[in-house]
């Protein structure tokens, strides 16, 4: 109910903001909001050639493509004229994302697409794991702490060895794995919900954690600071791992309380304190490193471990070989009906993706999400925050809304401010400590056909707060 609200304030808004816009000649075109493409010249206006200041009109008439650029405004891009046979269109600036009908074509490309093949994949390996026997063995080791955190899933469930396998995969960079492991879960949960239209308390807690995304190794946000020739692209990675970390305590901490768990219990305890020394350890260990051994390290980790994950399900399914013959399959029929079973449930989400994404592309054209964001700048500039700071929070505020977007205002702020300025390492900090919360609850919800999603949303929101407080916190005592 939340999120439907939510995707109608700021589809209804952003047109009636578009519209208004266009009333009062804010806006001269509304058409790179319905057809534009990200990082397309935005249309300012048209004027005819006589019209222009001399010095504009001549050099227009010099000019043997009847273009000219000027840099009018230090703060936007430069101002571009194009005569057309004596009509001149002027633009300036750079369209924020794609436009409503672009964005349509792209969830499906370069989306639901790659998901579909990822799903496939990855569904296909699960089927392993469930056929070959590892997965109820993974889950009946595991199950004395998972209960004691989802208290509503019976001892030995198998969503327990798929919510592991999501929460390795976030923890180790494997975005690409944990998605399946993710959806896989949650259909698994929904399976003993007594009430298949409302999230379970499990599911919840399930959503919350994955969605603080604690990460040990952050690969992609060190990809982008190389090749924004950072001194040093891995010297975010430590605070990228607290603020996520506290992320995830957060998310526990208050899902436990709505949902009365006990989380003073000695099992989990252990289970926390364990993760700390095992992320404290491999810190100490990369942290012996010199900058080539460690940007060869941090550049490898990741994919080394997905290649013994798949190594592991391998070996172990045909080691159990047997297993498959008395359920009348062998290892390959069992891999392709997994993976069949993945695209249906990448085919399945996509009208909810679609519906998320084109409301963000609509939002954010609009103009309204950027009047939004300078006004909170604003606030927290007079509140005393530096300049510092404020410069870095729009990655922070469109982080819950677009992985894509937020990437784009961190690539730029490295570029405007320098990779290694407080503001450039912020901005990556905030990238690598949340997630994408609304596409997140669209896609898992989506994929079981839940309705009403309870407090999972507004949970998740304030945690994406904290991560940014205590991303602010960690970078001005790191930097």
């Amino acid at each position: 109910m939340v999120l439907s609200r939510f995707w109608l304030v700021i589809f209804i808004s952003s047109l009636v903001f578009i519209i208004v816009g266009i009333s009062f000649n804010r806006e001269y075109s509304i058409d790179s909001v319905i057809n534009g493409k990200k990082d397309d010249p935005v249309l300012i206006g048209e004027k005819f050639l006589f019209q222009l200041p001399n010095a504009i009109k001549d050099s227009l008439k010099s000019s043997k493509e009847g273009i000219v650029i000027l840099n009018l405004n230090e703060t936007d891009a430069d101002t571009t004229y194009v005569n057309l046979e004596g009509q001149v269109r002027i633009y300036s600036g750079l369209q924020k994302t794609d436009g409503l009908l672009p964005t349509a074509k792209s969830t499906i490309m370069d989306i639901i697409l790659p998901l579909l093949a990822y799903l496939a994949f990855f569904a296909g390996l699960m089927q392993l794991l469930i056929d070959s026997g590892a997965a109820q063995g993974l889950a009946k080791w595991l199950s004395p702490f998972f209960i004691k955190v989802f208290p509503s899933v019976p001892k030995n469930h198998p969503s327990i060895s798929y919510m592991t396998l999501n929460f390795a995969a976030n923890f180790l960079g494997l975005d690409s794995a944990a998605t399946p492991f993710g959806l896989k879960a949650m259909e698994s949960l929904q399976e003993i919900n007594p009430d298949k239209d409302k999230a379970s308390d499990a599911q919840i807690m399930f959503l919350c954690l994955h969605a603080a995304g604690l990460t040990l190794i952050p690969t992609s946000i060190i990809g982008y600071r190389a090749a924004e020739h950072a001194s040093n692209p891995a010297d975010v990675m430590l605070p990228c791992i607290i603020t996520s970390f506290i992320g995830t305590i957060a998310a526990l901490i208050i899902v436990g309380i709505r949902q009365r768990v006990n989380l003073l219990n000695g099992i989990l305890i252990a289970v926390v304190f364990s993760i700390i020394a095992a992320m404290l350890g491999l810190l100490l260990y990369i942290g012996s490193l010199d900058l080539i051994e460690k940007n060869h390290f941090t550049s490898n980790f990741s994919g080394l471990l997905l290649i013994g994950i798949i190594l592991l399900t391998l070996g172990f399914a045909f080691w159990k070989e047997k297993r498959f013959a008395e359920k009348n399959t062998t290892v390959f029929d069992s891999f392709v009906i997994g993976a069949k079973n993945g695209m249906n449930t990448a085919i399945t989400i996509l009208p909810y993706v679609l519906g998320m994404l084109v409301a963000i592309s609509v939002f954010r054209n609009s103009g309204l999400f950027e009047l939004m964001s300078k006004g909170i700048t604003w606030v927290f500039a007079q509140a005393g925050l530096s300049k510092e700071i404020t410069d870095s929070l729009p990655v922070a505020m469109l982080r819950p809304f677009s992985s894509g977007g937020s990437r784009g205002f961190m690539l730029d702020a490295m570029r405007v401010y320098g990779p290694d300025s407080f503001t450039g390492r912020l901005s990556c900090i905030f990238q690598c400590s949340a997630e994408t919360t609304f596409y997140v609850v669209a896609v898992y919800f989506g994929a079981i056909k839940v309705k009403n999603t309870r407090y999972t949303l507004s949970t998740m929101l304030l945690v994406d707060l904290i991560c940014v407080i205590a991303a602010i916190f960690v970078a001005s005592w790191f930097f």
